[in-house]
């Protein structure tokens, strides 16, 4: 295994070049040393961000050899040094030169990893959503408390300014009373088909894949990029999609009423599958209500057609109150009167996530989607998933954040692991 002190020679000037970043901030003995584990799609594209910012991935790690050998060219043009390989986790979590990993596995993944690399004394940057139930949430939040780690999630509207500033304006009460918030995604997913099972490819560690999920025979549905359409894996297009409208959201309630304070009292969720008969379990048709007493948040869900989204935009929030509403997208933030004129415009900003996390890995502050900010978003969604999948309204207790003596909804606050991958106890 490469030293850090080697690796960072041999990373060298071709980082400086490529990554362009600040000597001010980012010192030449300063670089971050990162793991990725999990190489395609989100996880890739973060770790490439990330050494833009001034980090270096010394380690990538995924249990498929194909999107190894896929990805290390790209983070070797990306950095000037190819980074060494691994399938199994762990391994990255041992290597002591690794300050922080990127967490971008399937999500049925993540609370075993981000527990384990907290209590190796990593911090972590984990994918959204955060977790798979409430109470794996409240683990990863506690276990990054006592280790003292760094851990941001991947909810990336919490680093772009101009999100702040609409939440700000919503929190200032220059929209009369605010009466209702609607959050919503409106996208075209074509249909996955009905492939029967088969043998998994032979690059591919698939036990390690399935992990703590249910054992199953291998099917290409329930794999890449798929397996966010299964409950064994995902936590549906809410936690998928809206996890970041409604974390938009969340930016204004939490100024309104406090972090410790944003969490509703009763959920509701309907809808199913309308359009296409594939293979997908969750909804591509659905409505959710978040009740808060005094306003009610709603998540629209249009998996069907992009065509007339909702307030002109496909991913967006708009907060209604009796003197104005204001809409925020990836844009601009608008707010119009209440006889409907335009009369604020605010362009959209860059997003720093990963730069953020960066820099709190350095300075050891708490990030712009710390754990516990992840965790409540991360809890709306759990909320939404549950009603749905029991068909009807439950009532939630925000502070003991759990159904009271509704025992039927309290079971779905866990879940069962495989017997080969328990929960960890950190």
């Amino acid at each position: 295994m490469v030293s850090r002190r080697k690796f960072l020679q041999q990373a060298g000037a071709t980082v400086v070049a490529a990554a362009n970043w600040d000597q001010r901030v980012y010192g030449a003995n300063e670089r971050v040393i990162l793991g990725l584990i999990g190489g395609r799609n989100q996880g890739k594209a973060v770790a490439r961000r990330a050494i833009q910012a001034g980090a270096v991935v010394k380690v990538l790690c995924d249990v498929d050899e194909a999107i190894l050998q896929e990805v290390a060219p790209v983070l070797a043009e990306a950095q000037g040094r190819k980074p060494e390989l691994v399938k199994d986790f762990r391994k990255v979590l041992e290597d002591r030169d690794v300050d922080a990993v990127i967490v971008a596995t399937p999500d049925h993944w993540h609370t075993h990893i981000t527990l384990l690399a907290c209590q190796a004394g990593k911090d972590v940057y984990v994918e959204k959503p955060l977790s798979q139930t409430i109470r794996e949430g409240q683990l990863i939040r506690d276990a990054a408390r006592k280790y003292q780690r760094v851990v941001q999630v991947g909810t990336q509207r919490r680093s772009a300014e101009h999100f702040h500033q609409a939440a700000e304006y919503v929190a200032s009460g220059k929209l009369g009373k605010l009466c209702l918030i609607r959050a919503w995604m409106c996208q075209l997913r074509p249909s996955i088909g009905n492939p029967p099972d088969c043998d998994p490819p032979p690059t591919v560690d698939y036990d390690l894949w399935l992990g703590p999920a249910p054992k199953r025979p291998f099917n290409p549905n329930r794999f890449h990029y798929n397996w966010r359409f299964f409950w064994d894996y995902g936590n549906s297009e809410l936690g998928n999609q809206g996890i970041h409208m409604l974390d938009v959201a969340m930016m204004a309630i939490e100024r309104m009423r406090g972090l410790e304070r944003n969490l509703p009292t009763r959920v509701t969720s309907s809808g199913g599958i309308y359009w296409l008969n594939d293979a997908k379990e969750v909804p591509d048709t659905q409505i959710t209500t978040w009740d808060y007493g005094d306003f009610l948040l709603v998540w629209e869900l249009r998996s069907f057609g992009r065509h007339h989204p909702l307030e002109g935009t496909e991913a967006g929030t708009a907060f209604y109150g009796t003197d104005g509403a204001l809409v925020v997208d990836g844009k601009s933030w608008r707010v119009y009167d209440h006889q409907n004129r335009l009369v604020i415009e605010q362009p959209g900003s860059p997003y720093r996530h990963e730069a953020n996390f960066l820099e709190c890995v350095k300075n050891r502050k708490r990030p712009n989607a710390d754990v516990e900010i992840g965790r409540r978003s991360t809890t709306l969604c759990h909320l939404g998933n549950i009603a749905y999948r029991l068909g009807r309204s439950v009532v939630f207790d925000p502070v003991a954040e759990n159904f009271g003596t509704d025992e039927e909804a309290n079971a779905w606050l866990t879940k069962h692991y495989r017997e080969t991958y328990p929960l960890p106890k950190v």
